[in-house]
């Protein structure tokens, strides 16, 4: 198993974030947990809507900040949870959440701090912060779950294109 890995880099834009996204799921295998964190409107949103036009296609996608879980059927299923409402991990408990995590479907949890003892060992991090504009700085922790040139293939995503 490879070694846990950090990647450091700038998203100069909500495009650039999208692409980072999806560039993140090809490189996904089945059954991830993908760990979200970040200030509201730092981009976690816009992340797992690149991640979802991946696996189905489609770009429409919005922050089941109500909702809580949004299913996006594809190959393999898209699970987008957003934690932002819930007092702690019991109520993850009560929405499922372990299950979803034990799956073999790809889950992107918003806010997943409130549900930090529930996920899985092996799941991606990514914390998003602000970085002035519309930029965003992006740490993302590699467990040993992506394949080798995964740095370079999620360098690229965010790339400015000439």
């Amino acid at each position: 198993m490879n070694a846990e890995r950090t990647l450091e880099l700038i998203s100069p834009s909500s495009t650039a974030t999208e692409r980072l996204g999806e560039a993140l799921a090809r490189l996904l295998p089945e059954g991830s947990t993908v760990a979200l964190y970040g200030d509201l409107a730092t981009g976690k949103t816009c992340l797992v809507r690149g991640m979802a036009a991946h696996f189905t296609g489609k770009r429409e996608v919005h922050s089941p900040t109500f909702t809580l879980i949004n299913e996006y059927r594809g190959n393999p299923t898209l699970f987008h949870i957003d934690l932002y409402r819930l007092a702690g991990p019991e109520e993850a408990v009560e929405l499922g959440c372990e299950e979803i995590f034990d799956s073999l479907n790809v889950c992107a949890v918003e806010w997943a701090e409130r549900a930090e003892r529930l996920l899985p060992d092996r799941c991606i991090r990514i914390v998003m912060r602000h970085a002035g504009n519309d930029r965003r700085a992006v740490c993302i922790v590699n467990p040993g779950l992506l394949p080798e040139g995964w740095e370079e293939a999620l360098r690229r995503a965010v790339a400015v294109l000439e």
